[in-house]
């Protein structure tokens, strides 16, 4: 049989497909480098072109799945008739539908991510996360600053703020993993859903907004997140096709 050739790009998106469906079907600790390797149907040395480790792999992911969500908040971006306020809420709408609906899949492959020896791995996909959101943020914080919608004098450190969210839950949500009960996990959704009031309103004083404009969270949102995890490790029929 001749060698097939593929563009390096390709061959590097089918080695995050087949790692993607592993993950989510076995899970991402259990599932080795060798195994991507097999299933991608290649030789280690051309795997380690592409990727410097497993870590690396997980990384790009997280990447991937960025860009993925940056194409469903670009008509949001590109509407001309929003005006600042109302483009930052349908933006954060449109993250909170989105991880509705990819919940399942999100905590397969992401739950690891909580535990304490992935603490540094967690970080550096929220800063993957960042590098693609925060420029979008700081656009609609300039345009809120222009026309008088917002009073603030740093988009950027709101931007940073905003980002940070995310990361100011982990250790809720790694207590809840760690308890491991679903009493541990309706302790952390209270939290989790008291703790986006409080960002609701420090993200509206930031912006010089009245309270109760900006909506990160809305009813049972935390919770549709959250008990996904639940029917997840109950054993809910998880699709291993990449997303496009």
């Amino acid at each position: 049989m001749p060698r097939v050739i593929k563009h390096p790009e390709l061959r590097r998106e089918e080695l995050l497909d087949h790692a993607q469906a592993l993950f989510l079907t076995q899970g991402y600790d259990k599932a080795s480098l060798n195994d991507v390797i097999a299933a991608a149907g290649i030789s280690k040395g051309a795997f380690y072109h592409y990727f410097a480790s497993k870590d690396a792999l997980l990384v790009a992911l997280a990447e991937r799945f960025a860009r993925q969500a940056l194409a469903g908040v670009q008509d949001i971006l590109d509407d001309p008739d929003l005006d600042p306020l109302s483009r930052l809420n349908g933006l954060l709408a449109q993250s909170r539908r989105a991880k509705i609906e990819t919940a399942p899949e999100a905590w397969a492959l992401f739950e690891t991510l909580f535990r304490p020896e992935n603490l540094v791995l967690f970080h550096r996909i929220n800063l993957a996360a960042s590098a693609s959101f925060s420029p979008l943020l700081v656009k609609i914080i300039r345009q809120g600053i222009e026309d008088g919608t917002f009073r603030t004098f740093d988009p950027e450190g709101v931007a940073d703020i905003v980002m940070q969210f995310g990361m100011a839950t982990h250790d809720i949500i790694a207590k809840a993993f760690a308890g491991g009960t679903d009493a541990d996990m309706d302790v952390a959704i209270e939290a989790l859903e008291t703790r986006v009031r409080l960002y609701e309103i420090a993200l509206d004083r930031i912006l010089g907004l009245p309270d109760g404009s900006i909506r990160i969270g809305e009813p049972g949102y935390v919770r549709a997140v959250m008990t996904a995890r639940r029917r997840t490790s109950a054993g809910t029929a998880l699709s291993p096709a990449p997303a496009r």
